[in-house]
């Protein structure tokens, strides 16, 4: 069974061009209902540095559809055997103002689009600089 990643390496993922946050948000629940982008933020936030694309994005996956503990092992590898959107794609990054870093290990971290450090990781030219991926679709131009 082939296995995909999401995993970037050396990598900092800037906040979407239309993401509209000049300060980055801490994601809330929705009433009882703890989002993706609640658990993602929790994940990474917590434990910098800890856990890498995969381990995130399955984790949230496997606490959604409860899968047992037990589980996790096979669960994670029929996950992964398909293609899965990468953080990119991640609410964090579209709307929350939330950059994210992967260091050499591919074991990401936070940084709010308004601090110095983002600002440092987005300019830094040892790093490939990605950008979230837009909310909307740029308008086609007329020619």
């Amino acid at each position: 069974m082939a296995k995909h990643t999401t995993n970037y390496y050396n990598t900092f993922i800037m906040v979407a061009e239309d993401c509209s946050a000049i300060a980055a948000e801490i994601p809330a629940a929705k009433g009882d209902k703890v989002t993706a982008a609640v658990r993602q933020y929790q994940l990474i936030a917590e434990h910098p540095y800890r856990y890498t694309s995969d381990d995130v994005l399955f984790q949230v996956h496997a606490e959604r559809h409860e899968f047992p503990a037990q589980e996790w092992g096979a669960a994670r590898e029929q996950y992964f055997a398909k293609g899965q959107a990468c953080f990119r794609a991640s609410p964090l990054g579209k709307r929350y103002g939330w950059g994210i870093h992967a260091d050499e290990e591919g074991r990401l971290a936070l940084y709010g689009v308004e601090t110095m450090d983002y600002d440092r990781l987005a300019s830094d030219p040892e790093l490939k600089v990605l950008r979230a991926m837009r909310s909307k679709r740029k308008a086609a131009s007329s020619d």
